[in-house]
């Protein structure tokens, strides 16, 4: 039979944990800002498509343009909430394991170390594809910021 884990054992997991826990919250509000991005791009999408068949030739080339910019950014902000999620689920396993571990004699140093190298490699890549839908948008932005400065010195 195993021994039940004493007070200060699980003081000592839940000390160990914190960090997971700490981790886990911050891709939280990763998820909340890149979810919050991805609503203002398909509201974007939403609009510009209603607008599409009412609209002249040379406007509806605009429009087509940027549902394609839109597009390339809605990709971006779904791999990045993808990789999101899943560096957090690997991060939950980790905590599990953590509690786990002390309570069966079964050794999970090797797969807590392995599941957090994995969460935070799935982390880095969705910051990648955060940081690329990030530039997307503000290149898309300076191109507007350009237009409407040549708009204002023709008229």
């Amino acid at each position: 039979m195993t021994p039940s884990p004493l007070p200060s054992d699980i003081a000592h997991i839940i000390q160990l944990a914190i960090a997971p826990v700490f981790t886990l919250a911050g891709i939280g509000a990763l998820l909340n800002v890149m979810a919050n991005r991805l609503a203002r791009v398909v509201d974007r999408w939403r609009a510009l498509e209603a607008t599409l068949s009412a609209a002249d030739e040379r406007t509806s080339r605009l429009h087509v343009t940027e549902l394609g910019v839109l597009d390339r950014r809605m990709a971006h902000i779904h791999r990045a909430i993808a990789f999101s999620t899943l560096a957090a689920l690997l991060i939950c396993i980790v905590i599990i394991l953590l509690f786990t571990g002390q309570l069966l004699p079964v050794p999970v140093a090797p797969a807590v170390s392995i599941l957090f190298v994995i969460s935070m490699s799935f982390l880095v890549v969705a910051l990648i594809s955060f940081f690329i839908e990030v530039n997307i948008a503000s290149r898309t932005l300076r191109v507007t910021r350009a237009v409407l400065d040549a708009g204002k010195a023709a008229g």
